[in-house]
């Protein structure tokens, strides 16, 4: 059983350079933004969600949609703002203006469509049923190609491993072992632990798998095209 206040915030901000107005783009048929808002509205373990944003477009379609807003000062919504700042201010907002203290923060951006509340759910069992006393988790998903494959080029033009290994030992990709990457799709941490650390990645994080197709991640025009194709191939 869980009885913790699980506070789940959603960082949107408007300024995307590389796909304008990204969050509120159309995939679908709804906002991209709405994936992530519809399927959080179904966990059973979050407590109250927020959107944190300083767009009054974004604001507008949360808003329609029935979700709290909670807007973000411009300083705080640059390309180069940290999203853990983000993240305290709505905090602090909630604690001193709203008297709501959560246990947990359950941080979900809405880059992440295809992240279903098995995910959320999943994971937040995952970490607070933990017997190891953990504070944090991620969720991850497997990377297909081993790290040491990668090359440097030389300033005469030549290859040269970035990373050296034993090419008789790993001589096929079966060989190596597994290895994981952030996807960027769910990230919990006790409130406590977050404030200390000004991150969500402890050594106390433990991780959570996803598979690929759920760990996609719209960060370009042609993210978002393929995130189309894979939702009309299966409505097929």
């Amino acid at each position: 059983m869980i009885d913790k206040k699980i506070l789940c915030i959603i960082p949107a901000r408007g300024g995307s350079k590389s796909v304008p107005k990204k969050n509120i783009r159309n995939l679908g048929n709804k906002p991209l933004i709405q994936w992530t808002i519809d399927e959080a509205k179904k966990s059973k373990y979050i407590d109250r969600m927020v959107v944190s944003t300083e767009d009054r477009e974004i604001e507008k379609v949360c808003t329609s949609l029935g979700i709290e807003v909670i807007k973000r000062p411009m300083e705080l919504a640059t390309d180069d703002s940290p999203t853990i700042d983000s993240i305290l201010y709505t905090l602090d907002i909630l604690e001193k203006d709203k008297k709501y203290y959560p246990d947990y923060i359950l941080l979900l951006q809405c880059t992440s469509p295809f992240r279903t509340v098995e995910d959320i759910d999943k994971s937040i069992e995952a970490l607070l049923n933990n017997e190891s006393d953990m504070s944090s988790l991620l969720s991850v998903t497997k990377e297909e190609y081993p790290a040491w494959w990668l090359k440097e080029i030389n300033e005469d033009g030549t290859l040269s491993d970035f990373i050296s290994y034993d090419k008789q030992q790993y001589s096929r990709r079966q060989s190596f072992p597994p290895l994981y990457k952030l996807n960027g799709a769910i990230y919990l941490c006790e409130i406590n632990q977050l404030r200390k650390s000004r991150t969500f990645q402890t050594e106390s994080s433990i991780a959570y798998i996803m598979d690929n197709n759920s760990s996609i991640d719209i960060d370009t025009e042609d993210d978002l095209k393929w995130a189309e194709y894979l939702i009309l191939r299966s409505n097929e």
